[in-house]
């Protein structure tokens, strides 16, 4: 060799003279332009190889430069699923839920009662005077902020809620759920919703939180309670049917993030559009209203609030203003608008179209 390489090695052992290239033998990886810039050529590999088969009886060094290898393409990653994904999903999603034996399905719908009627309470405290700083609007907004931890709950830690499950009407639409699943789900569900919404009720006033801020938490209940109860049922009616349009659409971005953070995202925007708005719930209104009831007989209500809107804030005003309505346009808004609107677009079976085809045209 004309010149010596820093990579060749010689050296005398008891079984003989030993020459190798350390790139080869160590198997360091090496590529194209390393090669040329050390100067080790196709001609200088060739008498690399000639000395190495003389001394260890074969060589470790290729003929040629290696070819480059490209860089891998990888295809594009989508970081949410496309809506016709979505609404197979969604299907694939109604069947596991109607198919959810008893004991787990009671567990998760009080599971999501509560966890609505937390993001309910995060809600109300955070809200109480944040108005008088920021303005109606903004105040509206992180409001609705607020709220949505009690969806981001019952999807990403699972639970069973009665608006998200008016989706199910997706997988009746599609012949892969029963009517009769179906309306099982719901009763259930919303049933022990109601029980999971009233638990933290419960924990909320012997908890004495309420009473912060001078009463101000406790203004802010009631002034809630007596608004929702105040409503005329056609109003409670249209706002339900804007909620779970809102709420079901969460449900449905959820679906198609490929992460967390996605998920919460797409949920939070809807939510906070809908509270912002001021859209009914039908279960988070199980908390805001029983919460009023409560909490305006203590002594500290009738010192701060006026006795007629104390009076207005009823269980019977409750059922008949409040709950009944807005459950029944939340149903409208969940099935119409989006169950039946997406299982429309992108699941509805085609009817191929009849061709006659006329055997005697010129008659």
């Amino acid at each position: 060799m004309a010149e010596k390489c820093a990579f060749w090695n010689e050296y005398d052992s008891v079984a003989g003279h030993i020459c190798y290239c350390e790139l080869a033998a160590f198997n360091r990886p090496v590529n194209p332009n390393f090669l040329q810039a050390i100067g080790c050529t196709g001609e200088k590999r060739v008498e690399c190889m000639k000395s190495m088969e003389y001394a260890v009886g074969k060589g470790l060094v290729p003929e040629e430069l290696p070819a480059p290898v490209a860089a891998p393409v990888s295809a594009p990653v989508l970081s949410c699923d496309p809506p016709p994904e979505i609404a197979k999903t969604l299907v694939g999603v109604a069947q596991k839920k109607a198919a959810t034996a008893a004991p787990s399905l009671i567990m998760l719908a009080i599971l999501a009662g509560a966890y609505i009627a937390l993001g309910a309470v995060l809600f109300t405290i955070v809200t109480n005077d944040l108005a008088l700083y920021i303005g109606d609007g903004l105040s509206r907004l992180v409001g609705g902020i607020s709220f949505s931890l009690g969806l981001i709950l019952v999807i990403l830690g699972g639970a069973e809620l009665f608006t998200g499950n008016n989706l199910l009407a997706a997988g009746y639409l599609d012949r892969k759920v029963t009517g009769k699943q179906v309306l099982n789900n719901w009763f259930w569900v919303y049933l022990f919703n109601f029980v999971g919404a009233l638990l933290v009720v419960f924990l909320f006033y012997y908890s004495g939180i309420w009473k912060a801020n001078d009463g101000g938490v406790m203004v802010r209940v009631i002034n809630i309670a007596a608004a929702k109860t105040s409503l005329t049922w056609s109003e409670a009616f249209f706002r339900g049917i804007l909620c779970n349009w809102l709420v079901c659409l969460a449900v449905w971005i959820a679906m198609a993030g490929k992460d967390a953070i996605s998920k919460i995202l797409g949920i939070m925007i809807p939510i906070s559009a809908f509270v912002a708005a001021g859209f009914e719930h039908s279960i988070a209104n199980m908390y805001f209203v029983p919460m009023g009831i409560i909490v305006k007989g203590s002594e500290l209500a009738q010192g701060l609030i006026a006795p007629a809107v104390l009076q207005g804030i009823t269980w019977q005003t409750f059922f008949i203003n409040n709950l009944i309505p807005v459950t029944l346009g939340n149903i409208v808004g969940g099935v119409v608008f989006v169950a039946f609107a997406y299982w429309t677009c992108y699941l509805r079976p085609t009817t191929p179209k009849k061709v006659i085809i006329d055997l005697n045209p010129h008659q």
